[in-house]
């Protein structure tokens, strides 16, 4: 998936640096590590083994990664889930039928629902993987990502399927709607604004992107193989129109590069980074302005500081 794209293309913009790779099972860890090191033998390639999904395993993690590393310049939040996806057809021909199918197809809205369940913390799984399990990943790491003598960087992987509407402060899990994905996915787009306005005078940024459509596993999980394989040949021709329609790992991982190349000072924090790629095959990155509001984020925040709080006092053995 993207996850591995952009570790190559990282080690291909600059191979002095230390890649230290997050996977949930270290037999994974290990295949992608000796994938990256095939085509960068000199790379310096480490592994951590951390489920986003479960906070005793980010807890973990955290500790491991604050006892090996005395500072972190990027941290790229990429991990995410999508369980049980089902597309609504008739959504999908009002679609057609209205004029608004370019939209449908760029963006899921209204054709794209979940089933979600409670973790194992008591969570909802998809706000857990997606958007909880970062935060306190991120909130352990402020040692190592705060006062350095660089900024430090956090990079998003949100969505075009992003959207307010699918999200409520009220129920901020999602545990009452259909829609888990998306409002994770604006969730994060609304911690990455306020994480801006609380850490960069410690000189953390916050950045988000969006891959655009990628064929991975996690859209493979949306229709039977047989089917996209079908589909492929349409995906190619609506690429014209659907800028979005990167396809490739590779090509959903231009944002996320282009950021590792920017000075944060200059970014916008209101601004989602997409990766696009033209008709023809060419990559590159549109800015666009997100749909968040800096009082929602700061409520937002109150309210994972508040869970955080919660969660956390069944840890204090893997809390320092």
């Amino acid at each position: 998936g993207v996850g591995l794209a952009l570790c190559r293309r990282l080690l291909e913009e600059d191979g002095r640096i230390h890649l230290c790779i997050a996977c949930r099972n270290a037999q994974k860890s290990e295949a992608t590590r000796d994938l990256l090191l095939a085509a960068h033998p000199t790379a310096q390639v480490s592994a951590v083994e951390v489920d986003l999904g479960n906070l005793a395993s980010v807890l973990r993690a955290a500790r491991e990664l604050r006892c090996r590393f005395q500072r972190l310049d990027f941290v790229y939040l990429n991990a995410g889930i999508m369980p049980n996806p089902h597309v609504n057809i008739k959504a999908l021909w009002h679609g057609l039928l209205t004029g608004k199918l370019l939209h449908v197809l760029t963006t899921a809205e209204g054709i794209m629902t979940q089933t979600d369940r409670l973790n194992g913390d008591g969570l909802q799984e998809v706000f857990a993987t997606n958007l909880f399990g970062h935060f306190i990943l991120i909130r352990q790491l402020e040692s190592l990502l705060c006062g350095n003598e660089k900024p430090s960087r956090l990079i998003w992987t949100s969505s075009s399927n992003a959207r307010e509407s699918a999200f409520s402060l009220s129920d901020y899990q999602h545990a009452k709607g259909q829609e888990s994905y998306s409002s994770s996915k604006y969730a994060t787009d609304l911690t990455s604004v306020v994480l801006n306005s609380k850490y960069n005078k410690q000189g953390l940024y916050s950045s988000v992107v969006c891959p655009g459509l990628v064929m991975s596993n996690m859209t493979y999980g949306i229709l039977p193989v047989f089917l996209w394989k079908l589909l492929m040949p349409i995906m190619w021709l609506i690429r014209f129109f659907a800028k979005t329609y990167t396809l490739t790992p590779y090509n959903g991982a231009e944002a996320h590069v282009w950021l590792f190349k920017q000075k944060p000072e200059y970014l916008d924090a209101l601004v989602k980074y997409h990766s696009c790629t033209s008709g023809l095959g060419r990559s590159y990155v549109e800015p666009r302005k997100m749909d968040a509001d800096q009082e929602t984020a700061e409520k937002f925040y109150q309210k994972l500081l508040e869970l955080e709080k919660q969660t956390l006092e069944r840890y204090s053995d893997l809390l320092d």
